[in-house]
């Protein structure tokens, strides 16, 4: 069977940055192995395969793989996934809401459709989970993870800690953007460290941020395969949450530059309102599509 899928680049507009995501657009029938053997294949951070909801109201359930295990949210993948399902229904002629509810692992998932002069060129999602911080690790500990110093680690803040708002991350703040650039990632001190709390990769960010990029943090994201991801949306919501706790507002909109050491330029949107009460936590941007085919399975 001829299956069609798409390659989007998320939080740009400029093809070949930000961060690829492959969506497997007829993936019914698929069984689980088949689509974790599929997303190895691909080989990116994330690969998404789009299923009917199993709610009418809905508007798909998605599963999404690393090339290695199956995850129960994330960021960039819904943005992409949604942006991609949404240029393609105009290419088709037809007209989706201006938000779109994907069911995952996680829970629902709502995503709004971001458009420009009637063109849509990016989505934001809506996170799953209100905040959670799990365990805090010691800064000499995470400093080996990175190839860093214990100095490099910056904890007037907050300690290293496990974050999630539905996807756990080990989260570090530090010092210097100089510090960030030097970041390596170790494989002995990933192991020494993570899995823990469900969390088994390493977000760094810094509030030193370079004024040619026009933001308020910049980050990296390391993986147990000791890659880098160019763009994380699930941990920059969790920041984004959790510095405003921390810091005590009811309102907080980040806007978030990584990937750039890595050649791969990425910009993340991402905002925190408790005004009425119950936290809602978002985090967004552009995309777009750069490959499309057909494979047999």
């Amino acid at each position: 069977m001829k299956r069609r899928y798409a390659v989007a680049d998320v939080f740009t507009d400029t093809p070949f940055l930000g961060n690829p995501v492959a969506v497997v657009l007829d993936a019914e029938g698929l069984h689980a192995g088949q689509m974790q053997q599929i997303a190895a294949e691909f080989g990116y951070s994330e690969t998404t395969f789009v299923l009917p909801p199993q709610d009418d109201k809905n508007t798909a359930q998605v599963r999404i793989f690393t090339p290695t295990r199956e995850i129960p949210f994330a960021g960039h993948p819904n943005v992409g996934t949604a942006f991609v399902l949404a240029r393609l229904a105009t290419t088709n002629g037809q007209l989706l809401p201006d938000t779109l509810v994907f069911e995952e692992i996680a829970g629902q998932v709502p995503v709004r459709l971001l458009q420009e002069k009637g063109d849509v060129t990016g989505a934001e999602i809506q996170v799953p989970e209100a905040l959670s911080c799990r365990s805090e690790v010691p800064p000499g500990k995470v400093a080996a993870c990175l190839s860093l110093h214990s100095e490099d680690i910056q904890t007037d803040n907050h300690l290293p800690v496990v974050a999630s708002v539905g996807l756990p991350f080990l989260v570090v703040e530090l010092a210097s953007r100089e510090a960030l650039r030097r970041c390596v990632p170790n494989l002995q001190g990933f192991r020494a460290v993570l899995p823990l709390d469900g969390a088994v990769s390493v977000y760094a960010y810094t509030r030193e941020t370079d004024p040619t990029r026009q933001c308020d943090l910049h980050a990296r994201m390391f993986t147990p395969r000791m890659t880098e991801d160019p763009a994380t949306g699930s941990a920059t919501a969790a920041v984004t949450a959790l510095l405003a706790q921390l810091n005590n507002v009811s309102k907080l909109d980040l806007r978030v530059s990584q990937g750039v050491d890595m050649g791969r330029a990425s910009v993340l949107h991402s905002g925190y309102d408790a005004s009425s009460g119950t936290p809602i936590v978002r985090v967004g941007g552009h995309s777009v599509i750069t490959l499309q085919g057909t494979f047999d399975l």
